[in-house]
C-alpha cells in the first residue's frame, strides 16, 4: 500500500483508519502486508502497526522516488495499491507487478480549501490529467458518488467496496425524545475542507429561529483557533464546547446522547462518522455532497439539506421538531442499517477481492 500517511502520522484521518483494517485483515490471513508512507517529524523509519509493516520516507514528491527504490530492493510484490490523495504514486509505470488504484474521493473543489489560486487550479488540472492517465487501471473505492466522478474522468474499471466501522450498534434502541435544547455534535478533523464553521453557523441560525441547542465539536486540527473565533463572533460560546480528540468509548457516549450529527464537508469518500453515529441511534443532518448522500439516506436515515448553506440545513432540522414520530423512525432505520457496515461484514469480501487481484 502506497499512502501519503500512516495511522501514526499526526495528520492521519479516516482514510488511514480504513486502510489499516484492510491491510491488517490481509496480514491475518497470512499475507505479507506492507505500507509505504511519507516521513514525519519524530517518526521511525520502520515500524509495525498491528500486523502491518510500515516503512516511511520522503515527502510529497521525493517519496515517490524513495518508494520506487525501496520496493525494487524487495522480493517482487504480488500486488501494489496506489492510493490517491489528489496526487498519485504512478506505480503502474514503475511497480513492475499488478497495480490497482485506491481512491476515497476525487478532490475537485477541495483543492481550493487548502491552496490559493493558481496553485488550486493547477492541482485540479493535474488531478483530471492523472485520472485520464490512469483510466485503464483498475480502481477501488467505497462511494457510488466517487465511482461516478471516476467514470466522468474516463476510468473504466471500478470496484465498489463499502467502508466498515468497529462501532457495535447498540443492542437495543433506548428512548431519546426529540426536545429542546437540541444536542448537536460534530466529529471530524478540524480541517478547511470539513467546513466546521458551517456547523457553527447552523447552530447559530437555529438559535436565531428560537430553537435552543447545544453544539459539541469533537476533534482537533489546524482550524481550531479560527473555529473558536467563529463561536465568539456568533455569540454562542456558552452553548458550544470543543472536546479535542476523544477515545472511542467517550466519542460513542457523546454520539449516543446527541439528537443529530452534523456533517457539512465539501465532499467525502463516505463519512465514517455518519455510520458510527447511526450505530448509536443518532441520525445525521448533512449537506447534499458526494459521499454524504450515500452514507445518509434522505428522509430515511437522516436529513439532507436542499442546498449547501447553514440556513438550509437549519431549516431541515427545525422542520423535524413538529414530527417527532418521523425523527424516531430515522433513528430506528439508521440504527438497523449501521449493522450492515460493521467490519465483520465488510472485510471478508474485501480481502477476497484483493486476493483475486493479486493473483491476476
Amino acid at each position: 500500500m502506497l499512502n501519503w500517511r500512516d495511522p501514526e502520522n499526526p495528520l492521519a484521518g479516516g482514510a488511514e483508519r480504513v486502510t489499516l483494517e484492510y491491510w491488517n485483515a490481509l496480514a491475518e490471513r497470512g499475507h505479507e502486508a506492507h505500507w509505504w508512507s511519507f516521513d514525519f517529524r519524530g517518526a521511525q523509519k520502520e515500524t509495525r502497526i498491528k500486523g502491518v509493516k510500515v516503512v516511511r520516507g520522503g515527502g510529497t514528491i521525493s517519496s515517490i522516488l524513495a518508494a520506487r527504490k525501496w520496493i525494487r530492493s524487495q522480493p517482487k510484490y504480488d500486488l501494489i495499491v496506489d492510493q490517491h490523495h489528489g496526487i498519485p504514486w504512478l506505480a503502474p509505470w514503475w511497480g513492475k507487478t499488478r497495480c490497482i488504484a485506491y481512491i476515497h474521493e476525487v478532490l475537485g473543489p477541495i483543492w481550493k480549501s487548502f491552496y490559493p489560486w493558481p496553485v488550486s487550479w493547477i492541482g485540479q488540472v493535474q488531478e483530471r490529467l492523472m485520472l485520464r492517465l490512469y483510466r485503464k487501471t483498475q480502481f477501488w473505492t467505497a462511494c457510488p458518488g466517487t465511482r461516478d466522478d471516476l467514470k466522468s474522468n474516463g476510468v473504466r474499471e471500478i470496484q465498489l467496496i463499502p467502508y466498515g466501522v468497529w462501532t457495535e450498534p447498540l443492542p437495543e434502541l433506548p428512548p431519546k425524545p426529540l426536545a429542546v435544547p437540541l444536542s448537536l455534535i460534530v466529529v471530524s478533523r478540524l480541517a478547511p475542507n470539513k467546513r466546521i464553521h458551517h456547523s457553527i453557523q447552523t447552530a447559530a441560525e437555529l438559535h436565531r429561529r428560537g430553537v435552543s441547542n447545544q453544539l459539541t465539536i469533537v476533534g482537533a486540527g489546524e482550524c481550531e483557533a479560527d473555529l473558536r473565533r467563529w463561536v465568539e463572533k456568533l455569540g454562542i460560546h456558552k452553548e458550544t464546547r470543543f472536546t479535542g480528540r476523544l477515545d472511542e468509548a467517550d466519542k460513542d457516549q457523546l454520539l449516543q446522547g446527541a439528537h443529530f450529527l452534523l456533517h457539512q464537508s465539501q465532499r467525502e469518500g463516505w463519512g465514517l462518522n455518519v455510520i458510527e453515529a447511526n450505530a448509536m441511534g443518532t441520525p445525521a443532518a448533512v449537506y447534499p455532497v458526494r459521499g454524504l448522500v450515500d452514507s445518509t439516506l434522505k428522509n430515511e436515515t437522516g436529513l439532507i439539506s436542499e442546498i449547501e448553506t447553514p440556513e438550509s440545513l437549519a431549516s431541515e432540522i427545525a422542520s423535524i421538531l413538529d414530527s417527532p414520530e418521523v425523527y424516531q423512525n430515522f433513528r430506528k432505520q439508521a440504527w438497523l442499517r449501521a449493522a450492515s457496515f460493521h467490519w465483520r461484514e465488510v472485510l471478508p469480501k474485501a480481502v477476497d477481492w484483493l486476493e483475486s487481484q493479486a493473483m491476476n
